[in-house]
């Protein structure tokens, strides 16, 4: 992405930000795994989507005034003995010219410039990223900064930005359809490498190997989420990744997997047999969640809600798998359906966008995503691919990867 990209996105927040108001965003910190070991350190991404920055220990500091808005970015000093057993830190003039803020501090700064701040617009309140769901830890540090204003400013008002960001990721700029397109070539170099080399008796790992190395090839060093790769009865876990099964002769191998490109993530699932032949039942199914897939490509279009485009989904395959002979009513669709059939894509794999509340619009991205999970017949897959809407319907971006029965025989020869 160009500078552009993060400016506006900068801007646009604070056109919905109050005067005598501060947002603060925060990247996150490095987390240890064991004794002086680390995982790796993954940005916020909403940090990233307003900077561009991805290294830990990074504060966004956005004032708003009576006209216009301030904007500071702190970054890690130099450290000479630090980089030298790690990695080299951004420097001000390169955190510059990413994100296109000319303010750049040193992270020791960040304290007496937020009292500073405070002060001197008259703060009155602070937007923070708080992330919040049942169960589980933010890392991102906004919990942290809510604490640390209460404490320090206790007549300060806390103010959740999420809401904003949420409205703002759900519709995807020019320059994030191209690296989404970018990214479906790449995830299809992957998912195609999978499906030449499948044969009974594969491990699920070396699929795996063959899906990393392809997308290596490519620069690409790391698949944009945990890959779902599943063989036999592994299919019927839904986020499957042991990888330590084998694919015994006529069992469908499933793959949910995706790419990330300039920070913008695919999301695609193909189904087909590991020995390149589907059997009469493999077909008939695979067959139901096609035609429910093409059907939903040929209807989308701007002005549906939402919450219709899963029902849509559940409806219409319903419809498929009764024709089949395999449902008699709808109350019998959730033994074969398990999950929803959309979710949008973006900074994130299961993007933080508002989409409940959401009609479709130009500028959209999410998956039609067709599970079907026969346990009886040992047939579980999902058909899942990436929808644009545009201004007049909608673009399947992830349409070149093998998906008929025929396109994916053909690859298997």
């Amino acid at each position: 992405m160009e500078a552009i990209f993060y400016l506006e996105n900068r801007r646009t927040f604070a056109e919905h930000m109050n005067p005598g108001e501060l947002a603060v965003f925060l990247s996150g910190e490095l987390l240890r795994k064991s004794a002086d070991d680390d995982y790796g350190f993954w940005a916020n991404r909403n940090f990233v989507y307003l900077t561009g920055i991805e290294q830990r220990d990074s504060i966004l500091f956005l004032c708003k005034e009576e006209e216009g808005y301030t904007e500071k970015l702190f970054i890690l000093p130099p450290d000479a003995f630090e980089e030298r057993w790690n990695r080299a830190r951004i420097k001000p003039d390169r955190a510059a010219e990413v994100s296109g803020i000319n303010d750049i501090r040193y992270l020791e700064e960040w304290q007496s410039c937020l009292a500073d701040t405070i002060r001197k617009n008259k703060i009155r309140s602070v937007c923070l990223d708080l992330d919040h769901k049942e169960g589980r830890r933010n890392w991102n540090g906004a919990d942290w900064m809510k604490q640390y204003i209460e404490t320090g400013y206790p007549e300060m008002e806390i103010r959740n930005s999420l809401p904003i960001l949420k409205k703002m990721r759900l519709i995807k700029k020019p320059c994030e359809i191209e690296a989404l397109e970018r990214a479906e070539q790449i995830t299809k170099a992957g998912i195609v490498a999978m499906m030449e080399h499948s044969r009974p008796g594969m491990y699920e790992y070396q699929y795996k190997a063959e899906y990393d190395y392809a997308l290596a090839q490519h620069g690409v060093l790391e698949p944009g989420f945990s890959s779902i790769i599943s063989a036999g009865k592994n299919n019927f876990c839904i986020h499957y990744d042991s990888y330590r099964g084998k694919a015994a002769d006529g069992d469908m191998v499933l793959n949910d997997v995706g790419v990330r490109w300039d920070h913008l993530v695919t999301d695609v699932s193909r189904g087909w047999p590991c020995n390149g032949k589907y059997s009469e039942r493999q077909k008939l199914l695979y067959e139901c969640a096609y035609r429910t897939s093409q059907h939903m490509f040929e209807i989308l279009k701007p002005g549906i809600p939402m919450p219709d485009v899963d029902k849509m989904i559940r409806e219409y395959n319903y419809g498929q798998l009764k024709e089949a002979g395999v449902c008699c009513s709808y109350d019998e669709i959730g033994t074969y359906m398990w999950h929803g059939g959309a979710h949008h894509i973006g900074f994130d794999v299961h993007d933080m966008v508002s989409a409940r509340e959401a009609v479709t619009e130009a500028g959209m991205v999410f998956c039609v995503d067709i599970g079907i999970y026969h346990e009886e017949w040992g047939i579980g897959f999902r058909l899942e691919d990436n929808c644009l809407i545009t201004a007049g319907g909608c673009r399947n971006l992830s349409a070149d990867i093998p998906r008929t029965v025929e396109e994916i025989e053909s690859v298997m020869k």
